[in-house]
């Protein structure tokens, strides 16, 4: 697992798998939020098993499925809110990060410019310049 620090509570992550969930427990995460909806792939680890997982290793699991080329301003408000309330240093992940990563910038549009929202998706090797328009708003 490669995880990418957007913030100091928050990384993302493409898909993980139940291993991934200890060797996150380890890196001192305390929970982990799935962005993928179920049955995206083949060879998806259902989000039950990472679940299991996470509880098995103590970690707080939310499963927040969103597809990704239809991110609604209800899922952005929901994300925001779990990292609001959850405590402690969070796992986001989805296919790539990619997702996790426009919902956090989403969430933070009202307080932090779109350069800024945009230089921190790219440092962390994501380039969502298309995003612009829609961090305005």
């Amino acid at each position: 697992m490669i995880s990418k620090q957007l913030t100091a509570k928050l990384h993302v992550a493409g898909q993980i798998t139940a291993d991934d969930v200890k060797q996150a427990a380890a890196e001192g995460f305390t929970a982990i939020i799935n962005n993928r909806p179920d049955g995206e792939d083949s060879g998806q680890p259902p989000a039950a098993e990472i679940a299991a997982a996470a509880r098995a290793a103590g970690l707080i699991y939310v499963h927040q499925p969103v597809v990704g080329t239809n991110i609604t301003d209800a899922d952005v408000g929901t994300f925001a809110r779990l990292i609001a309330e959850t405590p402690g240093k969070i796992l986001a992940h989805c296919r790539t990060g990619t997702r996790c990563t426009m919902l956090w910038m989403l969430s933070q549009a009202g307080t932090q410019s779109a350069d800024e929202l945009l230089a921190t998706a790219r440092a962390a090797g994501y380039d969502l310049e298309p995003l612009r328009a829609r961090l305005g708003r």
